[in-house]
Order: C-alpha cells, then sequence, then structure tokens
C-alpha cells in the first residue's frame, strides 16, 4: 500500500461532512470528477471500500465511519500547523471578531479597543453583541468576554476579576416614586427586568426573592434597552456599579442587594499563535481587568 496523501483523507471527510459527492466538492471548491478519483485513490491505498455508491449517492461504510475521527484531527492539525506558519508573516494586521455582552460591548469596550486600534491600526476589529453564549470552538468569534468560566478544555481563559451588579434608579424617578428602603417595598415600585427567564434573571431572584413577587413594568432580554430605560427614569434596574458610578442621576438603591460576575477572557488555544489575537487578547484582559477594580 501507498501512503495515502492529505487531500485524499480530506475527500472523504467531506463527504461524510456534507453527505453528498455533490456537496463535498462545492464544499471544498473541487469537480466531482476530481474527488471521485481522490477517494478511490484512498480506498485503493487503504485497501477497503469506504463507501457504497448507488443511484442516490454514497453511503459510508464502517471503514468509512472508523477514519472519520482520525481524519477530523488530521484536518484540526493541518489548521493549526497553517495558522502557526503564518502567524509572524501576518505581523499586527488582520481582522479580530470579539464577543461580548451588550452592556459590555457598547459600554465598557470602546475605549479598550480604541486605545488598541490606536497602538496598531492595521489591526480591524469585529464586535459582536450578544447576551448568549458565542462557541469559540467553532469559531463563532476568536476572542469572547464572558460572565460565566468557560467549560471547553480546548479554550484559553484568564480570569480578569469580578463585574458587581447593584439595583439603581434615576434620581427623577425616585424623586418621583420615593426610595425603597427594604426589599418588600419593590412591590410598589417600577422595576425592569427579562421578557424570558435567564441564569442571570435566577440568581436576581435568589438573592432578592421579593423581586420574585414584583411584575416587571419593562420587560426586554436586551440589556442595552434595560439600561436605557434606566437611564430615562423608568423604573429600577440592575446596573454595573462601575458604570454607575460614572452617572450622578443613578442612585444605587438597596444596597444589601449585590450580583457578584466572575469576567473572564477566552479564546480557542490554537490562536496564540497569531500574534494578532494574542495582543488583542491581552489588550482586553488588561482593559476589563482595569474595569473590575
Amino acid at each position: 500500500m501507498t501512503e495515502p496523501s492529505w487531500d485524499h483523507y480530506r475527500a472523504a471527510l467531506a463527504v461524510l461532512e456534507e453527505g453528498s459527492l455533490s456537496g463535498a466538492a462545492r464544499a471544498l471548491g473541487l469537480t466531482q470528477p476530481t474527488l471521485g478519483r481522490q477517494i478511490a485513490a484512498l480506498e485503493q491505498s487503504l485497501g477497503v471500500a469506504l463507501f457504497t455508491r448507488s443511484p442516490t449517492g454514497l453511503s459510508p461504510t464502517g471503514a468509512a465511519l472508523t477514519l472519520a475521527p482520525y481524519a477530523a484531527s488530521l484536518k484540526a492539525t493541518a489548521e493549526a500547523l497553517r495558522r502557526a506558519v503564518t502567524a509572524e508573516a501576518e505581523g499586527l494586521s488582520g481582522r479580530v471578531r470579539i464577543t461580548a455582552s451588550e452592556v459590555v460591548g457598547a459600554e465598557v469596550l470602546p475605549p479598550i479597543l480604541a486605545a488598541l486600534h490606536a497602538r496598531h491600526p492595521g489591526l480591524a476589529l469585529d464586535v459582536v453583541l450578544s447576551d448568549r453564549m458565542q462557541d469559540l470552538l467553532r469559531r463563532d468569534a476568536d476572542i469572547a468576554i464572558r460572565m460565566a468560566p468557560p467549560t471547553q478544555a480546548a479554550l484559553v481563559a484568564r480570569r480578569v476579576g469580578t463585574v458587581e451588579l447593584g439595583l439603581y434608579g434615576h434620581r427623577r424617578y425616585l424623586d418621583r416614586r420615593g426610595v425603597p428602603e427594604h426589599p418588600a417595598d419593590l412591590a410598589r415600585h417600577s422595576v425592569i427586568g427579562f421578557d424570558a427567564e435567564t441564569p442571570f434573571l435566577r440568581a436576581m431572584m435568589r438573592a432578592a426573592p421579593a423581586l420574585g413577587e414584583t411584575p416587571f413594568a419593562w420587560r426586554s432580554d436586551s440589556t442595552l434597552a434595560q439600561l436605557a430605560a434606566l437611564r430615562a427614569g423608568f423604573g429600577l434596574g440592575a446596573c454595573h456599579t462601575a458604570l454607575a458610578a460614572g452617572d450622578p442621576d443613578l442612585v444605587r438603591v438597596l444596597p444589601e442587594l449585590v450580583w457578584a460576575l466572575p469576567t473572564f477572557v477566552a479564546m480557542h488555544e490554537d490562536l496564540r499563535a497569531l500574534r494578532r489575537c494574542r495582543v488583542a487578547f491581552d489588550a482586553l484582559a488588561e482593559g476589563m481587568a482595569a474595569y473590575c477594580a
């Protein structure tokens, strides 16, 4: 048997992933005859049939299913090798995709990223604002700022501190409706909250059971919309204490209510070889640590 080419393994993996010869050819940018020849060459080299052919297409054999995880590992290694080889040649230029929660992305990151871009104007920064977890393993983003410990083993994560939240009201609202002195007083106030149940909402309820007995007067799953309602004087709502410290019109109420969110900057371990990602990661970690402090 001759040693199979990586291209031949890649062809077989593409058929397994796409489910058809035509889909695999499109994914790899090849013609179907070329892809068919590569699979035939792989079968000849290995001495086994990988697919059974029928008028409806290709069906994987047991040998193909056995081969699949090893071919996937080869693919991941080849991609990591390409990134490592080209990393130093790229210099500090290129695109970095960053994901963060809405409030962090809109209120905290802009000055951090402005300073980063001023130092390295060749960097192009994509900022994805979302309160759901983006998948770094699937490359939905290069770097993520998360308010929960990352669980995937293939991620590099640095804990940068804790973001503290408290309950606040705008001075206009408090002048009109009064300042609550006890959690039970929330029942007579307009409270800003979520439309759907979230982990943070459950944490709020555990810390302040009275919130669970108070219907939200403003409901939105957008934390930016909640912050805007708070600043407009609509009612009482949760806010980062560091953000509120910069706005004299936001007054903390019921200071015994504290929510602490451990904060991490994370990226896929393969991206450490890319200078642009490494520099962006360090700048984000430094900036977020200063914000948490």
